[in-house]
């Protein structure tokens, strides 16, 4: 099981940040997530492995002024 912001998905072994972004469809609209309280950025999603019973927090930019 992983929490997306509050969402409980189905986990499988071998998942990274880029597999649960797709399935989610979040589309790479944030460009960090926290992984179990360590921030990755948008490069390494592709390598970064989830592991079972994860929390992840999904960081978008806001721009303004």
């Amino acid at each position: 099981m992983v929490k997306v912001d509050g969402i409980h998905l189905d986990w499988r072994e071998g998942m990274t940040i880029a597999d649960l972004l797709e399935e989610i469809g979040d589309g790479y609209n944030c460009p960090v997530v926290r992984l179990n309280g360590t921030f990755v950025t948008r490069h390494n999603f592709h390598h970064a492995s989830v592991p079972d019973n994860t929390e992840v927090h999904l960081l978008h930019l806001i721009a303004g002024g």
